[in-house]
């Protein structure tokens, strides 16, 4: 009985451990640099994103569709984690990202993001990738690098494919801008 629960508990604690090395590696690469006077850290926490939904709420008038998949849309979003940089060498940070999720998803074998968007010359870089469970986004991560500025934005929530859409048309939610842009592309 020991051997088998010790046979069980080895594959598991693997299983768990990569999880845990995907999840840190954003937050590892973000406490990097955020205490680097050179970078702009935004954290939106899910209690603002209420308080933001209370307020559109209170706001809407009475029949206003719009505003009604607004409030829906923000009620979704859990927070958003942004580290932004002026006059760094955005395309090393860049590659420096991509590397450490490169690395967990290879070490681990396999990662918790699929690639969206992959846009790229010889100036910038822009990727976007989602983290899916049970087929609903819980997370929604841009990373881009020009060579003068650099920016890493995480959104956590509960999405589908529609619900990001909707959000890059209506909001100016940080991020979006560019998931719009790009999906369009």
């Amino acid at each position: 009985m020991t051997k088998k629960f010790i046979a069980l508990l080895g594959p598991l604690m693997l299983v768990l451990g990569g999880l845990q090395a995907q999840e840190s590696a954003i937050e590892k690469f973000y406490s990097k640099y955020v205490e680097d006077e050179r970078f702009s850290r935004v954290f939106i926490s899910p209690k603002m994103m209420q308080m933001a939904g209370g307020f559109l709420n209170s706001n809407s008038v009475e029949g206003d569709e719009e505003a009604g998949q607004l409030l829906s849309l923000i009620a979704k979003v859990k927070g958003i984690r942004i580290l932004s940089g002026e006059q760094v060498n955005g395309l090393d940070m860049f590659d420096e990202a991509i590397e450490l999720l490169n690395y967990n998803q290879s070490f681990y074998l396999e990662s918790k993001y699929e690639e969206l968007m992959d846009i790229k010359d010889k100036s910038s870089s822009l990727k976007f990738l989602v983290r899916e469970e049970a087929g609903r986004i819980k997370e929604l991560l841009m990373v881009s690098g020009t060579k003068e500025e650099f920016t890493l934005m995480s959104m956590l929530g509960d999405f589908t494919y529609a619900d990001l859409n909707l959000l890059a048309e209506k909001t100016n939610l940080p991020g979006m801008k560019e998931y719009g842009q790009g999906n369009k592309e």
